[in-house]
């Protein structure tokens, strides 16, 4: 259960990072190239949550992936 609780302290920590990056990449863009229209804040928020969501999504499943080896074949010397 405490490895549970790490997990979700790292995807809440990893989602504000990368919301706030996100959010000030899109407000520099927004008034430096486009004019101070909304959409590039919009998308620079959407893209840092995006890929907080997939991050913590792979680190929850990390404990139900099967890993497997795979095997190493040698080639016989003549």
């Amino acid at each position: 259960m405490k490895e549970l609780g790490k997990k979700w302290d790292r995807c809440l920590a990893d989602g504000a990072i990368k919301l706030g990056t996100g959010l000030g990449l899109g407000i520099v863009l927004s008034v430096i190239f486009f004019k101070r229209h909304t959409w590039p804040i919009a998308f620079g928020s959407g893209a840092g949550l995006g890929m907080a969501y997939a991050n913590c999504q792979n680190d929850l499943r990390s404990h139900y992936l099967l890993h497997r080896r795979e095997k190493v074949r040698y080639r016989n010397n003549p």
